[in-house]
């Protein structure tokens, strides 16, 4: 992500400005904005109309958002119900065919949550953990669902506390996914309703449950605010939590790093990433002292795992006689990432704008997503924030959300297959790679839908609002300082577009009207 300077290079501020239409303080209606929006406002009574008292009203949009995630939330826990009630305990593939299987009862006893082992320092029962020897969760997780199991009752039956252990959890990961869902409202300061594409993703509702994914969605989720808020030291606090639950959101920091490079943004850039490794630190080094085994026991199983369901390389490996070698694909993935992340910092460096935060955040998870050798169901989670933020467009989200449902059926039917013997219920192996298909296609097409708005600065919904980058936080309006390329000419699309332009290198005066409020 090293790009050198060019004979093109030049500062953007020697451009002749656009026309300016200057910001106003009115949050944005996704109801006269977005089709879709409207559309779906018919059953509530139809979009907000010019003359609707806003800001007179207990009814704020987050208020409104938090209320809809949790009857979103309390939907989901009713479609684990049949599971709740017996799938989990009884059968093979019923939790399967009822489409309603989660990791969190089943590692219960498997983790020896249920007998007092202490995560990372106890070493587990090779008859109780399938031969893991330790907890596979990174550290912050561990602490999470130990957490978890002390607010669980240890009395009667093992149903009984498995029942209470996924309870317990699910209370927990509600606060979690509503967090996520004020975070991403607050934002884009002018978008709050925003936050009800989280609320009401269909893929939140079925997959909260199943892993522990939402904790470090829901601290990646508050850094992204605390970016926005122009608070690098709280944003490295929170991306290094993040990262000691899950290890996907350090890569927040590549992103960060080329459009801070671009902006001249280094004093905030290096808080950030002081922070986060600090933070990373604080949690880590403890355990890592004194329970090293355990502590690693993430690292050597993310290395060692074969290739697994969801990723493009199962359809190879099961249409091959000879399927790649693990250590092929951990090789393979780790370039094919790299060369994303350089495509990415050459998007960022030509762009004739200079991309949003959460559009290049959205690029490098999803491309993370897209390479690795497994892509368990509850992944979609890690996107789903930086989605909304990255492309509000509810016609664009609804069809990578269809996408990602077809893929929840779809493993849940083929495991379905697989467990019956010879009844084959469910999905044969050829239906569930259609199923992988289907996911990998849709969220290629969101990415191709963001690097579109990159390279047309004037389809960002976001930007045809008159925003720069309200999720940049120092970036927001900055001149920039390093281009290459096309980005060292003045944006050619200015001459047909009719809409909104924003001197976007330059922060731009409030109107009379905003400075009257």
């Amino acid at each position: 992500m090293c790009p050198m300077p060019s004979a093109e290079m030049t500062p953007a501020s020697v451009h002749e400005p656009e026309p300016v239409r200057p910001v106003t303080a009115e949050p944005v209606q996704p109801t006269r904005e977005d089709e879709v929006a409207a559309a779906g406002s018919e059953l509530i009574g139809g979009p907000l109309g010019r003359r609707a008292l806003l800001g007179t009203s207990w009814w704020t949009p987050v208020r409104i958002v938090v209320l809809v995630a949790v009857g979103m939330f309390a939907l989901g826990l009713v479609q684990k119900a049949p599971c709740y009630h017996s799938a989990w305990f009884f059968g093979a593939s019923s939790q399967y065919t009822k489409a309603c299987y989660s990791d969190i009862p089943h590692l219960y006893q498997g983790r020896g949550f249920a007998d007092h082992l202490v995560p990372y320092f106890d070493r587990l029962p090779d008859d109780m953990s399938g031969g893991m020897g330790y907890l596979e969760y990174p550290v912050l997780t561990g602490v999470f669902m130990e957490v978890a199991s002390w607010l669980t009752p240890h009395s009667g039956t093992i149903q009984h506390q498995e029942q209470w252990y996924w309870f317990v959890n699910a209370a927990l990961l509600m606060v979690c996914a509503v967090v996520i869902a004020v975070c991403v409202a607050r934002t884009h300061r002018r978008r709050p309703w925003d936050g009800l594409l989280v609320a009401l993703a269909p893929a939140v509702l079925l997959t909260a449950t199943v892993n522990w994914d939402l904790l470090a969605v829901a601290l990646t989720a508050a850094a992204m605010l605390m970016w926005a808020r122009s608070r690098p030291v709280a944003f490295g606090v929170l991306l290094g939590l993040a990262t000691a639950a899950k290890l996907y959101p350090v890569f927040l920091l590549g992103p960060l790093f080329v459009l801070c490079w671009r902006a001249g943004k280094w004093r905030e850039f290096v808080q950030a990433t002081i922070s986060t490794v600090l933070a990373w630190v604080v949690v880590n080094l403890p355990v890592m002292m004194f329970a090293f085994q355990g502590w690693s026991k993430f690292y050597s199983f993310s290395h060692d795992r074969g290739v697994d369901f969801g990723s493009f390389w199962l359809i190879w490996a099961q249409n091959s006689s000879n399927p790649p070698s693990t250590g092929f694909v951990n090789t393979a993935a780790t370039v094919l990432v790299l060369l994303c992340c350089l495509g990415i910092a050459a998007l960022t460096f030509t762009a004739p704008r200079r991309p949003r935060f959460a559009q290049l955040a959205f690029l490098v998870v999803a491309a993370f997503i897209l390479t690795n050798k497994v892509y368990s169901p509850q992944y979609v989670l890690w996107l789903v924030p930086l989605a909304v933020l990255a492309r509000p467009k509810w016609r664009d989200f609804l069809i990578w959300q269809a996408c990602e449902l077809a893929y929840f059926m779809g493993i849940w039917m083929y495991l379905a297959y697989t467990t019956s013997g010879d009844a084959h219920k469910g999905l044969p192996t050829s239906g569930y790679q259609w199923a992988i298909v289907l996911h990998l296609v849709g969220t290629l097409y969101l990415c191709a839908v963001v690097v579109r708005d990159i390279l047309m600065p004037e389809r960002d919904v976001v930007r045809r609002a008159g925003d720069d980058d309200p999720s940049g936080g120092v970036l927001d309006g900055a001149e920039d300082v390093f281009v290459l390329g096309a980005a060292a000419h003045p944006p050619r699309h200015a001459a047909h577009f009719e809409g909104p332009q924003v001197d976007w290198g330059r922060p731009q005066p409030p109107s009379s009207e905003s400075r009257s409020l």
